[in-house]
C-alpha cells in the first residue's frame, strides 16, 4: 500500500501542522513517510502545501505527480491540484471557502463546511483537523485511533490544551462520506 496526499491552503491554516501529524501518525504505526513542506515567503496568508507518501515498504521518490488525495482547503488550492488527484482518487474541498463546484468526474469527492464545523467545535483553527478527519474517513490510510495517539504523542505541551477540540475535529470530519460521482 503506498497513498500519496497533498493538504493544500493559505499560510497559517495549519496545513504544515496537518501533513505533520500525518507523518507523524503513519511513523507511529510503522509505515515508511515522507513529508515535503512548500510554502511561499509571506507565511500566514499566503500559500502553504505539503506532500505526504506514506507506504508499507521503502518510498522510492518523495515528489508526486498525481497524488492519491488531496485537501483543498480554500478555492486557489482547488484550482491548482484538483486536476492531479488520480483516477479514482480522494478529494477533500472545504466549502466555507470554495465557491464552485468541483469539475472531475472521475474522483471521490468531499465537499464538507470545514470553518463552520471548527466555528461549532470552538475555534476556527480546529479547520485543518476536521478536513484531516474528513480524509481519514473517506480513505483507507491510517485510523483515527492511532491519529488521536500521533496527537497525544507529538502535540507541544504548550498547544495540549487544544486536544480535546483537535479530537472531536477529527470525528467531525470522518463523519463526513465520499460523494461517489459518476462519469457523464
Amino acid at each position: 500500500m503506498q497513498q500519496e496526499v497533498i493538504i493544500a491552503g493559505f499560510g497559517g491554516q495549519g496545513v504544515l501542522f496537518a501533513g505533520q501529524l500525518l507523518s507523524y501518525t503513519a511513523l507511529d504505526e510503522g509505515k515508511e513517510v515522507t513529508w515535503i513542506p512548500s510554502y511561499g515567503p509571506e507565511m500566514r496568508g499566503g500559500t502553504a502545501n505539503c506532500t505526504v507518501v506514506v507506504s508499507d515498504e521503502e518510498i522510492g521518490s518523495p515528489f508526486v505527480k498525481n497524488p492519491t488525495a488531496v485537501i483543498a482547503m480554500n478555492l486557489p488550492s482547488l484550482e491548482k491540484f484538483e486536476d492531479m488527484v488520480e483516477e479514482g482518487g480522494v478529494l477533500v474541498v472545504n466549502a466555507s471557502m470554495v465557491n464552485r463546484g468541483v469539475e472531475r468526474d472521475d474522483i471521490k469527492v468531499v465537499s464538507i463546511p470545514a470553518n463552520e464545523i471548527a466555528q461549532e467545535i470552538g475555534s476556527e483553527r480546529a479547520v485543518n483537523m476536521v478536513m484531516l478527519g474528513a480524509l481519514l474517513g473517506n480513505l483507507d490510510l491510517l485510523s483515527l485511533d492511532a491519529l488521536d495517539k500521533a496527537l497525544d504523542n507529538h502535540l507541544p505541551e504548550r498547544h495540549k490544551k487544544f486536544l480535546p477540540m483537535n479530537k472531536e475535529a477529527l470525528r467531525r470530519g470522518a463523519e463526513y462520506k465520499t460523494e461517489a460521482v459518476e462519469p457523464a
